[in-house]
C-alpha cells in the first residue's frame, strides 16, 4: 500500500533556495566522535529526492556514512528471502540499523478510508519485527475543514489507539509528528494541534505504551516551542526526529511547512540547543534531514546525498559529533 502523506501534496510548493553542495569528505564522517550520542545518522531517501531500490540504499548508506536507514515495509513483505537475507547480512557487517518507516494507513479522512487501511496494517507490522526494525511514524495536520478542535482530537485518539494496538503485537512503536506552522494551521477553518504539549496531551489520552512523538526543529521553531519542553521528555517518548532549518528573513509566524532548508544552511534555527536536548534525554533513534528543498531534491542522487550528509554532519558536531 502507499504510504499517504502530506509529503505529496506539499512536493508542489514553489522552490525555495537549497544549501549549495559542497565537497563531502568520508574520512571526516568516519572520524565522528560518537562518545556523547547514541542516535544515528539516519537516510530517509523521499524526503530528500533520492529515488533508488532498498538494495541501492544500502550500499548508499556504506559510502555516504549513514548509519541507519528507513525500512519499506512492502519491499520487506515482497522481496524474495534470499535477497533480504543478503540485504540485511550487509547491514549488519556494516553496522547499519533500520530507521523509522512511514505509517501506511490514512486515518485522516473516512471512516472505509481508514478501516481498509487498518486491515493490512499487520501485515506491515509484522515484516518490520521480523527484520528487526522496530518504528514507524506519521504526522499530525494541524487544521481541518469540518472537525471543531475537540471532535479532531477524539477521532484522532480513537484511530490512533487503534493502530498502535495493531503494532504493539509486532513490538512496534509509532512516532506522531506535530506540525508546527501557523501557515497551515490556519489554512482550514479548525487549527488543530501544532505544538509539542499538545502532541504530548494527544498522546497521554492515546495512552498505548508504544506511541511517542516525532520531533523536528522545524516545527520545534514554528511551534514556538522550548529548550525546557524538549527536556520535558525521556527516550522512550521520541519515536524518531527531523533536523531541518528555517528560511531566513520569516519569522516563525511567517514560514511555509513545505519551504526549508537542510541543518545550518541559514542558522534561523538553534540547532545546538534542539541537538544538545536530545544528547541529554538520551535519545537513541534515528535523526534524519527532511528540508523539502526542490533544489536538492533536483540533485542526482549523489549529488543530493553528499548535500545532504555535509549538512547533517555540521549539525551533529554541535555536539561533538
Amino acid at each position: 500500500m502507499t504510504n499517504t502523506n502530506r509529503r505529496n501534496f506539499l512536493q508542489q510548493a514553489s522552490a525555495i533556495s537549497a544549501a549549495v553542495a559542497m565537497p563531502y569528505s568520508l574520512s571526516a564522517m568516519m572520524n565522528m566522535n560518537l562518545s556523547k550520542r547514541k542516535f544515528t545518522l539516519d537516510l530517509s531517501p523521499g524526503a530528500i529526492g533520492v529515488n533508488a531500490s532498498q538494495e541501492e540504499l544500502v550500499d548508499y548508506c556504506i559510502q555516504y556514512g549513514f548509519e541507519s536507514l528507513a525500512p519499506s515495509t512492502q519491499y520487506l513483505m515482497e522481496e524474495d528471502a534470499g535477497k533480504l537475507k543478503a540485504l540485511t547480512d550487509k547491514m549488519k557487517k556494516n553496522k547499519i540499523v533500520w530507521g523509522s518507516a512511514g505509517l501506511p494507513v490514512d486515518f485522516r479522512k473516512s471512516d472505509s478510508i481508514f478501516k481498509e487501511g487498518l486491515a493490512n496494517l499487520s501485515k506491515h507490522a509484522k515484516a518490520l519485527e521480523k527484520f528487526g526494525a522496530t518504528r514507524m511514524n506519521t504526522w499530525i495536520m494541524p487544521n481541518h475543514a469540518d472537525l471543531t478542535y475537540r471532535a479532531n482530537f477524539k477521532q484522532h485518539t480513537e484511530r490512533i489507539k487503534e493502530m498502535a494496538k495493531v503494532l504493539a503485537d509486532s513490538n512496534v512503536r509509532l512516532g506522531l509528528e506535530y506540525v508546527g506552522p501557523k501557515t497551515l494551521m490556519t489554512a482550514n477553518k479548525y487549527a488543530f494541534i501544532h505544538t509539542l504539549p499538545e502532541c504530548k496531551e494527544l498522546i497521554s489520552e492515546i495512552n498505548e505504551a508504544n506511541v511517542g512523538v516525532v520531533l523536528d526543529s522545524f516545527h520545534w521553531f514554528t511551534g514556538g516551542d522550548t529548550k525546557e519542553d524538549l527536556l520535558s521528555l525521556t527516550n522512550k517518548d521520541v519515536v524518531a526526529c527531523d533536523l531541518n532549518d528555517a528560511r531566513a528573513n520569516l519569522t516563525a509566524d511567517e514560514q511555509i511547512d513545505g519551504k526549508r532548508e537542510l541543518p545550518l544552511a541559514t542558522g534561523v534555527i538553534d540547532l545546538k540547543t534542539f541537538m544538545e536536548a536530545l544528547v541529554t534525554i538520551g535519545y537513541d533513534g534515528p535523526v534524519r534531514a527532511e528540508p523539502f528543498n526542490q533544489k536538492l531534491r533536483d540533485m542526482d542522487n549523489d549529488e543530493a546525498l553528499k548535500t545532504t550528509v555535509k549538512a547533517m554532519k555540521k549539525g551533529f558536531d554541535l555536539i561533538g559529533g
